[in-house]
């Protein structure tokens, strides 16, 4: 999956050291990303790469995490090379780009530019945020109000049929490949009655044996998915939200489609049951 870089290893700690000439600049814009795209994969500039048009990148930038202890920062309102080799790329290219862990510091980058972008305000008071020095915390000097990150807790729903898994395709969204069942949590339930309810929801039907099998943080949506597995209980007739669902249907286990992608916990779950591994 995306997160899965080893032997890299990805440190969140909050280390607000200053950046050296080879610390990698993130810049986003709405949602492109400024990389460097070779038949190798990509790479990220660096301070040095940015340094002669932008004076004061070394003062104007946050810190965001490491891996392998190479740190990484967030730049903005930068001036690019006219004809730079760096271009501005949609994020939807982190999901299949090599080499892998620059792909996964590239949309969880993508995650928290976006959180900051989202809280330069009070959402109490409306005065300007301010970003603390210890922690990744953005405050109210008015108010005193103070703001983490926030993530989303989301399920992703495997429903089996003894040989059958459900598969559907998402209403109205630019991924048009077979994915499994998702849902949010909502407030106040648990994750496991989110299972029950978002299938019901969906697809009409009641589920059984509710078994967890693995999380993924995904920060495309801001979420932290988490993979279930469960049966059905009952009728196998489906009534379709079609709001949420442009189609739902039962595949045998021989008939899955081909997963042709390794990045997400959806396509990882649906190869384990088309290989009887669970």
């Amino acid at each position: 999956m995306i997160q899965d870089i080893a032997p890299h290893q990805y440190n969140n700690a909050y280390k607000p050291v200053p950046p050296k000439k080879d610390s990698f600049a993130l810049y986003y814009e709405k949602r492109t990303c400024l990389m460097k795209k070779s038949e190798e994969g990509m790479t990220f500039p660096t301070f040095a790469d940015l340094e002669r048009l932008n004076e004061d990148i070394y003062e104007n930038y946050t810190y965001l995490f490491s891996i392998d202890d190479k740190p990484f920062y967030l730049v903005k309102d930068i001036n690019r090379e006219r004809l730079s080799a760096y271009t501005m790329e949609n994020t939807e290219v982190f999901r299949t780009i090599q080499p892998r862990y620059l792909a996964f510091a590239g949309i969880t980058g993508y995650q928290l530019y976006s959180w900051y972008q989202s809280h330069k305000f009070c959402g109490r008071c409306g005065s300007p945020t301010q970003k603390d020095e210890k922690e990744r915390m953005l405050y109210c000097e008015k108010c005193g109000s103070m703001e983490f990150p926030k993530i989303c807790p989301a399920t992703i729903i495997a429903v089996r049929d003894g040989n059958r898994l459900l598969l559907s395709k998402y209403a109205g969204r630019t991924y048009k490949k077979y994915a499994l069942l998702a849902g949010y949590t909502e407030i106040g339930e648990t994750i496991e009655e989110t299972v029950k309810r978002e299938v019901m929801e969906e697809v009409g039907l009641k589920v059984k044996n509710i078994q967890y099998y693995k999380s993924q943080p995904w920060s495309f949506s801001d979420t932290l998915l988490m993979g279930f597995y469960c049966d059905l209980d009952g009728e196998d007739k489906i009534t379709l939200d079609q709001d949420e669902l442009a189609l739902a249907e039962w595949f045998e286990r021989e008939d899955l489609p081909e997963v042709t992608s390794d990045e997400s916990l959806t396509n990882e779950m649906i190869q384990m049951f088309k290989q009887g591994e669970i």
